[in-house]
């Protein structure tokens, strides 16, 4: 655990309690910006360096490895392609967040694979959890005005060997409540 805790220190991110007391990932740092859109190749090389990690979810204690598949997964998936404007600066700079994602993952749901192409890599099915993270919004003057707070599904795949790999996170969408306010972040 202490390494985790020394990534997120490096990677600028934490674990919060919102108003109510749910988990929230806080992801300080905007590294994937553009006028034009996300260069997808940089994400898919940022997490490249997740391939072979675990993490552990908090609720179930199922572990949950970083496959090779997830970099180019992540960063060129159909719902990736189709993401536009803050949903999709959303998902590349969630990829700094990946393991606390992870970690407090909750409410998991069981599909069976349906599609033959997925026959060995997801086996035993797929798994959906819900995760949140926070991407800070910068004032004019560079300081933090406030912070959008972002749903995601994480998408899991149950492989032929048994093991449970992030395959990619889909339907983020941006929560209009105002439970999550800037300054309880000092507190």
């Amino acid at each position: 655990m202490l390494k985790l805790e020394k990534d997120s220190n490096s990677r600028n991110v934490s674990v919060i309690k919102d108003a109510l007391g749910h988990n929230v990932v806080m992801i300080n740092d905007i590294i994937f910006r553009g006028k034009r859109g996300i260069k997808w190749i940089d994400v898919e090389e940022y997490l490249r360096q997740y391939v072979g990690e675990f993490y552990t979810i908090a609720e179930t204690n199922e572990v949950v490895y970083i496959g090779t598949d997830l970099p180019d997964e992540y960063a060129h998936s159909e719902y990736t392609h189709i993401l536009k404007g803050a949903n999709e600066k959303a998902k590349a700079n969630a990829a700094q967040g990946l393991p606390e994602l992870i970690i407090i993952a909750t409410n998991m749901e069981h599909t069976d694979n349906s599609k033959a192409k997925h026959k060995k890599d997801a086996k035993y099915g797929w798994y959906k959890y819900e995760s949140r993270f926070a991407l800070p919004v910068f004032a004019g003057d560079g300081e933090v005005e406030r912070y959008n707070v972002f749903h995601v599904a994480m998408i899991l795949r149950h492989d032929k060997d048994g093991k449970k790999y992030l395959y990619d996170i889909m339907n983020i969408k941006k929560e209009t409540s105002d439970l999550f306010q800037s300054e309880d972040l000092t507190q």
